[in-house]
């Protein structure tokens, strides 16, 4: 009897360790796991999408530079892709589309809230990467067309853009500014290089062309015929800015497209926003590779990218990656 006493106890003991053992196993594996989660996300990101705007506008033009930033600091392959710019590229994000994306500090203000186009369909899945440039409003004709004022506009052919789109939100206000509406025009919902081939071809008569100047469809116009910018005066922009705060007045430079003398006009901001969901060190990297690479951009705008001004007009929420890297650069 004992000795099958104690080999009853020996079995128990056996059983004993070896669940323990198992459980050990078991909370190693999830412990491997936890880790492996912790860095998951980085490993699916194998591929970013940078959304920019119309081959012939600014986005476009840095987009490529600022992909290849990324690609090289951050090891995960990198692309700048084609787009419908501003609207269209917070939609994209938010449908999952892209990861990060060019948009005008206004129409990721209107996503956020819910307002203007995006009215019933807030977009609160984005947050900013930061600030880039202002963005000029140019109403560009040709001096052959004899439009020197808005009020000119009546009943002229204009290229505002998409609907929706933050070319056509400018174009509306400004000419809200003037008295005027899309109904007292005849409104031509072209991109940039359409509304460039349009004017010179003498299918429309101006366009609303909303980039950071030298824009690219502008200066190719400039190229084969005189150039003309419709001013915003002083008046006028104040009225304006009153209304809509994220506007700013600007100057186009005497000499820009060659334009005889300064342009006064207005401008929003120029900015990059990316997925919530992108990792905080991840993130963290995309900025730190934007910002610390710009002066190496060839693009004029380049030289307004700076980590000082990385936070100047954002009207929505920052990454916590990226308010990261400009809490670190500038303290």
């Amino acid at each position: 009897m004992n000795k099958k006493f104690l080999g009853l106890i020996s079995m128990l003991l056996i059983a004993v360790l070896a669940l323990a053992a198992c459980g050990t196993s078991d909370d190693a594996a999830k412990d491997d796991g936890a880790k492996g989660d912790s860095n998951s996300s980085d490993k699916e990101y194998k591929f970013l999408s940078v959304l920019t705007g119309g081959t012939q506008g600014t986005y476009y033009a840095l987009g490529g530079a600022i992909a290849e930033f990324i690609e090289s600091d951050t090891g995960v392959k990198t692309s700048a892709e084609v787009s419908q710019a501003s609207a269209a590229n917070m939609t994209a994000l938010k449908d999952g589309k892209a990861e990060i994306a060019f948009v005008q500090t206004d129409i990721a203000y209107y996503a956020q809230e819910g307002e203007m186009m995006f009215e019933g369909d807030k977009v609160d899945t984005v947050s900013a990467i930061g600030a880039l440039y202002p963005e000029t409003v140019q109403l560009v004709t040709l001096d052959k067309t004899g439009i020197k004022t808005f009020e000119d506009l009546k009943g002229k052919k204009v290229s505002v853009g998409a609907p929706g789109s933050g070319t056509y939100a400018n174009a509306e206000q400004l000419l809200e500014i003037h008295g005027l509406s899309m109904d007292d025009i005849k409104p031509q919902n072209l991109d940039f290089g359409e509304s460039q081939e349009s004017l010179q071809a003498g299918q429309i008569d101006a366009a609303f062309i909303t980039a950071g100047t030298p824009t690219g469809a502008v200066e190719g116009l400039n190229a084969v015929a005189k150039v003309f910018v419709v001013p915003v005066e002083d008046d006028k922009a104040d009225e304006l800015i009153s209304k809509y705060k994220y506007y700013a007045k600007e100057v186009i430079p005497a000499g820009t497209y060659g334009l005889a003398e300064d342009t006064p006009t207005v401008s929003v901001g120029a900015m990059l926003v990316i997925q919530n969901e992108v990792p905080e060190d991840l993130a963290y990297e995309i900025t730190k590779a934007i910002y610390d690479n710009a002066p190496k951009l060839q693009h004029a705008k380049g030289k307004l990218i700076k980590a000082e001004t990385g936070l100047d007009g954002i009207g929505i929420p920052v990454h916590p990656g990226a308010q990261k890297y400009f809490d670190e650069v500038n303290k």
